[in-house]
């Protein structure tokens, strides 16, 4: 055992990092304790790790966005950004696209996955930003979710979130396509979700349902399932409906440890 007093001043040298020279300085220059600027450079390398120090492979770039659950009317200034990988460049579906569908194929596609892969991370692309990354308009890129959705896709931006009216939510929609038997594959294909996604659509859903069980209020659900009283009131209609209906998906749900194939959910 290496006597204290031969210690080689390593105390001493370990104080001499990045880390340490960052936190005096914050200490320093803003005049804090040595304690609240420890928590002050925790904080922001959490937000360097969140949003710069972003890895990113071949094809793909990192995209600051709004994040999804901003509401609108909000400046944009003021809304909570979301750092978003995206896959701008598919080599392989993107050189079939442009070689079947042209060029107006190619950027509906990139369009298609961009939207989706960034609301799967929590953010939504306006139509503003999916002009900067396809380099076109935001007049181009309206017209051509016009399109897709009279194709039947489901292309969901900050945009489309807004003008969606007094309709269902994209979450009822899937959740309710879930409930009438489509597998995970078909709901990708009708809506532009990932499996990721419908996943937490519906343990969301089962959040809500299992609290409203438990009589807790609207409000209090709003507070701990982090949702607007819109969707709550939404998954409660679309409870009463199916559990009228004696639905076994939604029976399957809500009580997972009955269901024959544990863990899957189609």
């Amino acid at each position: 055992m290496v006597d204290t007093k031969f210690n080689y001043g390593i105390k001493r040298l370990e104080s001499k990092t990045a880390r340490n020279a960052i936190i005096q300085k914050l200490s320093h220059d803003f005049n804090l304790t040595p304690i609240i600027a420890e928590a002050y450079y925790q904080q922001v390398a959490g937000y360097f790790n969140e949003h710069a120090n972003i890895a990113l492979s071949s094809g793909e770039v990192a995209y600051e966005a709004v994040a999804a659950d901003e509401p609108a009317g909000k400046h944009i200034r003021l809304t909570r950004k979301v750092t978003v990988r995206l896959k701008l460049l598919d080599f392989n579906s993107d050189f079939e696209a442009l070689a079947n569908y042209g060029l107006a194929g190619l950027r509906q596609q990139r369009l298609e996955r961009l939207s989706r892969q960034a609301y799967d991370q929590g953010a939504l692309l306006s139509y503003e930003d999916l002009a900067m990354l396809l380099t076109t308009s935001p007049s181009t890129v309206k017209r051509d979710v016009y399109h897709l959705k009279h194709q039947g896709k489901f292309i969901m931006t900050r945009g489309q979130k807004h003008d969606m009216g007094p309709g269902l939510s994209h979450k009822s929609i899937i959740l309710d396509l879930y409930l009438k038997g489509y597998t995970f594959t078909d709901i990708e294909r009708k809506t532009n979700h990932s499996e990721t996604s419908v996943k937490r659509y519906l343990a969301d859903f089962v959040q809500v349902i299992t609290l409203l069980n438990q009589s807790f209020s609207i409000n209090q659900i709003r507070l701990i399932a982090q949702k607007s009283d819109r969707l709550i009131r939404e998954y409660q209609q679309i409870f009463h409906d199916y559990q009228k209906q004696k639905n076994q998906r939604l029976e399957e749900l809500l009580n997972p440890n009955k269901k024959k194939d544990e863990g899957r959910y189609d």
